[in-house]
Formats: C-alpha cells, sequence, structure tokens
C-alpha cells in the first residue's frame, strides 16, 4: 500500500487571487482601448494576473518547456505509427534540435527539458540531468497487466512533484507542458475514457503521426480491454495511474498538482497531459484554474478532458505531433496578453468642473440684478415722470 495521501493536495491548493483578477479587470476597464475588443487576450491576462497575484501583471520572461519521456508495453500491439520501446530515439531528436519542438524553442530562445521516467533503454544512454528521476525501463502492457506497481507509481508521482519544485526555486514562471512517448496516447485515452464514463471507441484517436484504420482498431481494442481493468480502481487515483497509466503520466499529475501548489501557471499540451490534468482534477478539484489548454489536436480523448475541466484551448490548428510542440505556439499569445496588460496606458481623466462655475457669481448677480437694483431703477424712473407731468 501507498503511503501518499492524495487528499492532501486538496487543502494545499488554492485557487488564483480572485481579488488580483477583479484589480485586473478594473484596471482593464480604464485603459484606451475599450475591454473585450482585444478577445481571448483579455481574460489570458486577467487569469495570468491572478495566477501571478500581481497587477499590472508581470511579462512572462523565465517560461520552460518540460517533457516527461517514457515507453509502454501495449505499444507492442501495433497501436503507434512508430515502432514499440522507440521513444529514446525521438528524445535524442529533442536534445539534438531536431524535432518541432526544439525548432519552436530555439525561435522562441525558451529552454527544453526532458526528464525520462521509463524509456525503454539503458540508463546511461542520456546524460544525468535526464535520467535521475527514472523509475524503470518501460511500462507494463495495460490491456493484460498493470503499468507500474503501486510503489513504482508513488516513485513517479513524487518525482513530478520534485521536478514541479526544481522548476519554481529556480524562477521558472511559466511551464509548457508535453510528453514525448510511444504507446502514450493509448494510455491516455484509458483514463479518459474511465473518468468520464465512456466507450472506447469515443476516445480513440490515432496519435501524433496518424495510423490506419487496422491499428486504429487494434487501438480501440487495447484501450477496451485496459478499460475494464480500469473501472475497479476508479476511486484510488494512484492506484489507476499504476494500473493503466505509466511512470511518465503518473510523473506528470505529480507535477500539475505540485505547479498548482506552489502556483506555478501550466500550459497543456495534447491528450496525454490533459489526461494526466483529469487525473489531478480528480485529485484536487481546484487545481484546473492554475493550467491553461493551449490547443485542440484533434484526439477526441482530448477534447473529453478539457471539456470535462471546462478548459478552452486557445488555438485550432491541429497540431497532432505531441511533445509540447502546439502548446509552445500559445506561449506567444501569454506573452502578448502580458505586455497589452501592462503597457497599454490608461485613458485620460475628465477635470470635475468647480462649482463655482456651475452656479457661480454670474448667476448670484443676475438674481440680484432682476430683483434688486433694476427694481428700483424702475420706481425712480417713474417719480420722476410724474414730477414732470404736474409741473
Amino acid at each position: 500500500m501507498s503511503s501518499l495521501n492524495l487528499d492532501d493536495f486538496t487543502d494545499l491548493i488554492e485557487r488564483p487571487d480572485g481579488g488580483v483578477r477583479r484589480d485586473a479587470e478594473a484596471r482593464r476597464e480604464r485603459q484606451i482601448v475599450p475591454p473585450g475588443s482585444l478577445g481571448r487576450l483579455d481574460d489570458l491576462s486577467e487569469w495570468l494576473a491572478a495566477a501571478q497575484g500581481a497587477v499590472p501583471v508581470r511579462p512572462v520572461v523565465r517560461p520552460r518547456v518540460v517533457l516527461f519521456a517514457g515507453d509502454h508495453g501495449v505499444a507492442e500491439l501495433d497501436v503507434s505509427a512508430r515502432p514499440a520501446g522507440s521513444a529514446a530515439e525521438l528524445v535524442r531528436e529533442v536534445l539534438a534540435g531536431g524535432r518541432p519542438v526544439s525548432v519552436l524553442a530555439r525561435r522562441l530562445d525558451v529552454p527544453v527539458r526532458v526528464v525520462d521516467m521509463a524509456l525503454d533503454c539503458e540508463p546511461d544512454a542520456f546524460p544525468e540531468d535526464v535520467v535521475r528521476h527514472r523509475v524503470r525501463r518501460g511500462s507494463g502492457r495495460i490491456d493484460i497487466e498493470d503499468a507500474l506497481t503501486v510503489e513504482e507509481a508513488e516513485a513517479a508521482f513524487l518525482a513530478g512533484v520534485a521536478v514541479a519544485d526544481e522548476e519554481a526555486d529556480s524562477g521558472t514562471d511559466l511551464v509548457v507542458l508535453g510528453d514525448v512517448s510511444v504507446g502514450g496516447t493509448t494510455a491516455a485515452g484509458v483514463l479518459v475514457a474511465a473518468l468520464c464514463g465512456t466507450d472506447a471507441s469515443v476516445v480513440t484517436g490515432r496519435g501524433g503521426e496518424g495510423i490506419d484504420d487496422l491499428a486504429w482498431m487494434r487501438k480501440c481494442a487495447a484501450i477496451r480491454d485496459a478499460l475494464r481493468r480500469a473501472r475497479p480502481v476508479l476511486g484510488e487515483q494512484l492506484q489507476l495511474l499504476a494500473t493503466v497509466g505509466g511512470a511518465d503520466l503518473a510523473a506528470m499529475t505529480g507535477f500539475l498538482l505540485q505547479c498548482a501548489v506552489r502556483k506555478l501557471p501550466v500550459v497543456l499540451d495534447g491528450v496525454v497531459t490533459a489526461a494526466c490534468a483529469l487525473v489531478g482534477q480528480r485529485i484536487a478539484f481546484r487545481a484546473p484554474d492554475w493550467w491553461l489548454a493551449a490547443h485542440r489536436s484533434g484526439e477526441p480523448g482530448q477534447a473529453k478532458a478539457l471539456d470535462r475541466m471546462a478548459l478552452e484551448p486557445l488555438l485550432d490548428q491541429g497540431v497532432k505531433v505531441g511533445e509540447g510542440a502546439g502548446a509552445l505556439l500559445a506561449l506567444p499569445l501569454v506573452q502578448a496578453a502580458a505586455a497589452l496588460a501592462a503597457e497599454l496606458p490608461e485613458k485620460p481623466q475628465v477635470p470635475e468642473k468647480d462649482e463655482k462655475d456651475e452656479t457661480g457669481e454670474t448667476g448670484e448677480t443676475g438674481e440680484t440684478g432682476e430683483t434688486g437694483e433694476t427694481g428700483e431703477t424702475d420706481e425712480r424712473d417713474e417719480e420722476g415722470m410724474k414730477g414732470q407731468e404736474e409741473a
């Protein structure tokens, strides 16, 4: 049995500061561009201000891409376009700068961190900073066996918590979260179907590199079989991650929750991060307030999970490659929203009119003239005219 008490996260996680958000809204109303005219950018800046606890919102200057990596045994069923156990090749390409996320990160000047949780390779295949949180080599075939032991799931979860603390302590002010995996979307589909109470076919997509119809049917069958194994443990989230998740998914769940504890906002990528976020929501209902959905990937499982968490994606570009690439595309929007909210000038205040200008001396003189001096002059004129007549 696990000694980890997940209920603690419910007490530790607070919502972003509502008072600060109201102050941000009030400031926005005073700016020269009318509220609402910037669309979602207004919402973004107010969300970020509440997360930071600051008005005006501070610029995002130290973002980081964090990718959790792992191989999944279910990939042996040919449910992915890539061969089972080949996630290590993807990691090498990311580190060498040849994957889409690497190109985008280079262009946006954002560092990329890869965390090996369960790659199917020797531990010395990558530098120490990549492998030091590794839990095991690959994850079990979830259609017929558990992905992890409960002890391994706890270790992976706590590794994610540790990575979140490392990022928060190093000054990271926004995390772009993604995964590097083979078979990960299958495990994610099982988690989403289990937590949303849907059938396998509703959440089965075609993955990052696309699969044909036969592979889709194999994937759907694998999710269906794993779903039968997931339902009995729905009430225990750590057991659920051990049964049908994987070390990378357990780590991402711990990472997301600890980021919420540390008040570190996170941008979610595709279906894998959305599935982990859904598990996190089940553990601590306030946690999703700290997360931002970057884009629609086209994966039905992602759409189902985001809908359950009431998270509306920023972009709809159909980016399916994973690895945080789609989430990184949303980063310039977040930075633009922060800049506009902080730097747009406020409308000049119209000075209040002086009371004397409104009622003032001119009016008082007029009243006196009407009832005072003018009346006396008329009476003297009349008396003078009468005297002339008598004479």
